[in-house]
């Protein structure tokens, strides 16, 4: 007999707690990479010099992209099991585009109407509206905002996903496709063939693929073949992640992203490890407002705090030390990304999402659309 799908910890709609505090977490690891190493046209000197002490740690939020993957491998497996494709894409232009095309406004605005350079994309009205698509890096347009290239890797997951929703989600065929992928990944990365890895995705299908068999773990149960999947998965995670950082390392010096090696594999380990917990029901969370509120944050913070960063840092920096600075900028993206959520984005969710005829049907749509990720 097949076990439950919705573990006792969930929250009547289906929604894992404890997936609201990682993703939270995660973009909140990607700001403070962002804040604290990374935007020196931002704070018009190099971040790593201002936070000597925090840099080394928050230099590894460059990683929190790769949770925000893991965890959508997991979630967007539990949003095609049992739907069709109409679904499927509904679901996903719903929770995909409304913040998106918020942010872009914004950013247009900033650009557009104040005197604001860093980080400025400089692109002409034309490219905005190419990545009002969110399809830009498929016509070689600029992102407008730096954040937008993972979700290129996002859609481009979706549009592989795409064949099991087609042939119909099964155990067995998550694994095939799992398993192919995974292969396919490991070989265009060997070719290195920039048209292969543009489609496998080498650097990143690691972390989807491993999400989809965790979540056949939470699922099913465990056996050996997800098993295998994690572990082949975190081997090829721990190069492309060091490749990533490396990358990173070798545009910026080691003095302004001072990353080692080793903290890079303890936190790639730390997110399996997070993530397989998860999996197995061994990390439960009891479900609670404020987590509610950190999960409905994650995906406007994600895409808001570059532009709030534009905005806030230059003129506080004259008037507050460095700390105060980055303390007062990061809690004005948390309020003004739970205000897109809450005043805007929500709304705009629930016009665009299609009427249901029964609650039987209503539940897991909710279930999928407040646990995804961007």
């Amino acid at each position: 007999m097949q076990r439950s799908t919705r573990p006792k910890h969930a929250l009547g709609d289906g929604r894992l707690a404890e997936l609201d505090l990682l993703r939270f977490i995660a973009a909140l690891a990607v700001l403070a990479f962002h804040y604290l190493v990374a935007y020196a046209s931002v704070w018009g000197d190099r971040p790593a010099e201002l936070f000597p002490a925090l840099a080394p740690v928050a230099g590894l939020g460059i990683l929190g992209v790769e949770l925000f993957f893991i965890i959508s491998g997991f979630v967007i497996l539990m949003t095609i099991w049992g739907r069709g494709l109409g679904s499927f894409a509904r679901s996903r232009l719903v929770r995909l585009y409304p913040a998106y095309w918020l942010s872009l406004l914004a950013v247009v605005a900033v650009y557009g109407l104040t005197g604001a350079k860093a980080l400025d994309p400089k692109l002409s009205t034309g490219d905005y509206l190419v990545n009002a698509t969110m399809f830009q890096r498929l016509f070689k347009v600029g992102d407008a905002s730096g954040v937008y290239w993972s979700l290129w890797a996002e859609l481009r997951f979706y549009l592989l996903i795409t064949i099991l929703v087609v042939a119909g989600v099964t155990y067995g065929r998550v694994l095939v496709f799992c398993g192919v992928w995974l292969v396919a990944a490991l070989g265009a990365e060997l070719l290195g063939d920039p048209v292969l890895n543009e489609i496998l995705m080498p650097r990143y299908a690691p972390y989807f693929v491993a999400g989809m068999a965790l979540y056949l773990i939470h699922k099913h149960g465990s056996a050996w073949l997800p098993w295998i999947y994690v572990a082949a998965s975190y081997g090829m995670s721990l190069h492309a992640a060091l490749a990533r950082v490396h990358g990173r390392i070798e545009l910026a010096g080691f003095k302004n992203m001072p990353v080692t090696d080793l903290a890079v594999v303890v936190t790639v380990t730390l997110i399996y490890l997070v993530m397989a917990l998860v999996a197995l029901g061994l990390l439960r969370m009891r479900a609670r407002p404020a987590l509610t509120a950190l999960g409905a944050t994650t995906y406007p913070l994600y895409l808001f705090h570059s532009v709030i960063a534009v905005v806030l840092i230059p003129p506080l920096t004259g008037a507050l030390p460095p700390w105060a600075t980055a303390l007062v900028t990061t809690v004005a993206a948390v309020v003004v990304s739970y205000v897109v959520y809450a005043c805007a984005e929500r709304p705009i969710q629930r016009i665009l999402k299609p009427r249901r005829s029964s609650a039987r049907t209503a539940a897991p749509v909710v279930q999928v659309e407040k646990t995804s990720v961007p």
